[in-house]
């Protein structure tokens, strides 16, 4: 079997060939949507690799992120449309331009100077276009947490923003009461309307404080809810019990035990 050097062009040599007449069948019926449609799962498991902290998952992820998009690539040479030359090109010129404390002459000496300074660039690269809204651009493909932050951003560079968190608080309150009124009613219709708004307040929430975005603290959140669940579900096992024939009480009294032991450093 050959031996491909770790560089970025045996990879693209390696695509390359899966796509050719004598190459894979489920590669070469690939385009550019079907394999783009994979991309967020494959990102996905790059950020729970994050999560886990194991260096050897982050790497083969990396790996698979970078096939996705070297496929890309590929798929666009060949209809000749660009090359990954073109793609170092474009990328290369706007790290540097949007850096332009960096690589030019223009101060910025903290992270909201920076980011000020990126979307000020941003505007002169897309200066001849016209938006019919400051909302144009976030685009639908973002997966809907990353969409709604971008919206409320968006909305905020307007001055369309609350003055304090307690506001948002008090709005995810309203959105709270609107959504238990909704259960009372039973219209199906309506809890689903006032949920959407009770998760899109929340995340208002997360967004106005500016520490971390709602993916990362949902991916936190689910790596320990399952990280909790393991350990209860090794405990019942541990007792001879499964969840058919213990009650609630004692699940309640396993789950604090879990949350206890795992707080402590402990992992199931």
């Amino acid at each position: 079997m050959k031996e491909y050097p770790p560089t970025a062009e045996a990879l693209m040599e390696i695509l390359h060939k899966l796509r050719s007449p004598e190459g894979c069948p489920w590669d070469k019926a690939q385009t550019a949507g079907s394999f783009g449609a994979c991309f967020a799962g494959e990102a996905g498991e790059l950020l729970d690799a994050i999560d886990r902290k194991v260096p050897a998952d982050i790497c083969e992820e990396c790996g698979d992120v970078l096939m996705n998009v070297f496929f890309q690539v590929v798929l666009a040479e060949e209809q000749g449309a660009f090359t990954l030359e073109d793609v170092w090109r474009t990328i290369n010129s706007k790290m540097v331009r949007r850096h332009a404390h960096i690589f030019g002459d223009r101060k910025a000496d903290t992270p909201e100077e920076v980011a000020a300074l990126w979307q000020e660039m941003k505007k002169l690269e897309h200066k001849e276009e016209k938006p019919l809204s400051v909302l144009d651009g976030v685009k639908h493909s973002l997966s809907p947490l990353n969409r709604a932050e971008k919206l409320q951003s968006r909305a905020a560079k307007c001055g369309f923003d609350w003055e304090k968190q307690s506001d948002v608080l008090d709005k995810i309150r309203e959105e709270t009461c609107e959504t238990a009124a909704a259960l009372r009613e039973g219209d199906e219709e309506k809890i689903d309307e006032e949920l959407g708004d009770l998760l899109f307040s929340v995340v208002n929430l997360i967004r106005f404080r500016k520490r971390a975005n709602s993916e990362e603290l949902l991916r936190k959140a689910s790596l320990k809810f399952e990280n909790r669940f393991r350990f209860l579900e090794q405990e019942l096992a541990r007792e001879g019990k499964s969840f058919e024939n213990v009650s609630n009480e004692e699940l309640e009294s396993c789950w604090q035990r879990a949350k206890m032991a795992l707080a402590k450093g402990h992992r199931a």
